[in-house]
């Protein structure tokens, strides 16, 4: 089947997952609830530190696994022994990092670069060497569905608490095509895609924001919640040797970004306001109904 291409739908903090989905959530029209996603655990051994400490001493409660990524067996340890956790797979069809790569679970020609991973981009940037969009290689849809359908199950034979999907860069739900083959392997799956009453408060950090704006930021947004159901995304991490070498052009400081990230999702000021506002802390698990 040829896919229809369109601009890459990245994730957003509205965004849960690949597309809309028939999702019910439950409704409370007086309390404020808050899902706060922590995304990539097991693209590094970084990563997974950072995303389980966010968790067990921070406001995350729930993280999107990349069963694909190379840290992915200690990720599905760390959240065997954390079974509270709630768990959404992050379906995986790029690799953006350059000098750390995955690739498929499954043989999947069309998906890969000569090197055999997947490629950088959704689509093809201008400032990046030629051949690195996924969409312009022209993957073949029944080997995304193969691939997908292997993501899911891996991720479902090793951990106790998946209960949705995600996609990583948005790029499983970058064209209409794709899209319908998220919805559709959704539903056979049991595990939704999109919440698609939850809001956005806006973003507290970026690459340009130090760890004491993002926590000051992040304290903003929190004081200023209405009632309702709302959603903040974004990646965990720690200002390690090894995050320090993780990056990409127009993306070199990770390290210090995502360890931002880390700060103010365990900073006291953060759990303060959200104690004193009665805000609840809650997970996909628990309002997927």
């Amino acid at each position: 089947m040829k896919m229809r291409r369109q601009l890459p739908c990245w994730i957003s903090l509205l965004v849960i997952g690949c597309g809309a989905a028939n999702t019910v959530f439950a409704q409370d029209g007086n309390s404020i609830r808050l899902i706060v996603r922590g995304d990539d655990i097991g693209s590094s051994h970084t990563a997974n530190v950072a995303c389980i400490r966010c968790c067990r001493e921070g406001i995350v409660r729930s993280l999107e696994v990349m069963v694909t990524a190379p840290w992915f067996n200690e990720a599905a340890k760390m959240l065997r022994d954390n079974p509270q956790i709630d768990v959404g797979v992050h379906l995986t069809l790029t690799s953006e990092w350059q000098n750390c790569k995955w690739g498929p679970l499954t043989e999947s020609p069309s998906l890969v670069d000569r090197q055999g991973h997947f490629f950088p981009m959704t689509s093809q940037r201008r400032d990046f060497p030629p051949h690195t969009g996924f969409l312009e290689a022209q993957p073949k849809l029944d080997e995304v569905e193969r691939e997908l359908r292997a993501q899911i199950e891996l991720a479902k034979a090793e951990l106790p608490t998946v209960t949705h999907l995600s996609c990583h860069m948005g790029t499983a739900s970058s064209t209409p095509d794709l899209k319908a083959l998220a919805q559709k392997l959704s539903t056979e799956y049991g595990l939704p895609l999109h919440a698609a009453d939850a809001k956005s408060p806006g973003r507290f950090g970026g690459a340009d924001v130090t760890p004491e704006q993002k926590t000051d930021n992040l304290v903003r947004l929190l004081e200023d919640l209405k009632p309702g159901l709302w959603l903040i995304v974004e990646h965990p991490g720690l200002d390690t040797p090894e995050m320090r070498a993780i990056g990409h052009k127009g993306y070199e400081n990770v390290a210090a970004d995502r360890a931002g990230v880390t700060k103010a999702f365990t900073s006291s000021k953060v759990t303060d306001v959200i104690r004193r506002r009665g805000i609840r802390l809650v997970s996909y698990g628990d309002v997927l109904q």
